[in-house]
């Protein structure tokens, strides 16, 4: 049975999702921004609704894009030139979780603080903290089952068999990575990869660490918070919701209650007394 985990602050919602990849979009960009707007980031907002952040030298750009030509929600792109092509780039759609955004921009924060030779770092086989493999190695190790569905491709599922990741080998063309899900990686949730109900890519050159950052998230085996109400936040039909209980009450909390449920005592001015200052005095008591 899930458990709810111990809220440290005020929950947002009343059902918790699980497992947490059949969760959805909370519906706003803001978590994921934070770490970048940290870190002093300008953001612009179009006439349309979109926003974009960037870094002060222009060389990790982040996008925000609920108006956008596709249901690319969030594409994040990072330059050696910032007046040349991307050096790698990332797409979230329009329902992947939020949770999932963030922890891929807090990691990019991280990243940024160190250097280019951090936030651009090439995957490298063999090679330490640069290893393509340690991107699956949190899904491995939450029993997810490594398999090659096709000729050229390496895939990851989930206990359920409602997400996947696909790595793809060999020769890929840089300009439908970035605008296409033809991308060395590919993460999915739904009944199948090509009707996914989210879905997130990721280019070639794309840092390890970035990946393995998302990949932590997806694994973590705590539910995630939604609105039942709001039932675009979650797969209907596959997630398992959870009412969220409220905290147990502290002992504080029990003495604050049983004091407002006293009644208030009697104070000495409201118990009536015989006075010779009285209208209601005794006759002859008063001259």
């Amino acid at each position: 049975m899930t458990q709810n985990p111990e809220p440290c602050h005020e929950i947002d919602g009343d059902v918790f999702v699980s497992p947490r990849h059949l969760a959805s979009t909370t519906g706003t960009g803001d978590p994921a921004f934070a770490p970048l707007l940290d870190l002093g980031w300008s953001i612009e907002h179009d006439d349309l609704g979109n926003a974009y952040t960037n870094a002060p030298d222009r060389k990790v750009r982040v996008g925000y894009l609920p108006e956008g030509e596709d249901d690319g929600l969030w594409r994040i792109n990072a330059y050696r030139d910032p007046f040349g092509p991307p050096t790698w780039g990332t797409c979230f759609n329009d329902r992947t979780p939020t949770e999932f955004v963030t922890a891929f921009t807090t990691a990019l924060a991280t990243a940024y603080e160190q250097g280019p030779a951090t936030y651009l770092a090439r995957p490298v086989a063999g090679i330490d903290e640069h290893d393509p493999f340690l991107a699956i190695v949190p899904l491995l190790k939450q029993g997810w089952e490594i398999d090659r569905p096709r000729w050229g491709v390496f895939a990851m599922q989930a206990p359920d068999g409602l997400a996947g990741m696909e790595f793809a080998t060999g020769d890929l063309d840089p300009e439908a990575e970035l605008s296409t899900r033809d991308a060395r990686w590919q993460l999915w949730a739904g009944k199948s990869i090509d009707r996914p109900v989210w879905y997130a890519t990721a280019s070639t050159d794309t840092p390890v660490a970035l990946l393995t950052a998302v990949t932590e998230c997806i694994a973590d085996p705590a539910p995630l918070p939604r609105s039942r109400q709001d039932t675009s936040s979650y797969i209907r039909g596959m997630a398992q919701l959870t009412p969220i209980l409220p905290p147990a009450p502290t002992p504080l909390d029990v003495r604050r209650a049983v004091a407002s449920r006293r009644p208030a005592a009697l104070v000495a001015a409201s118990v009536p007394r015989w006075s010779t200052t009285s209208r209601h005095a005794l006759p002859g008591s008063h001259r």
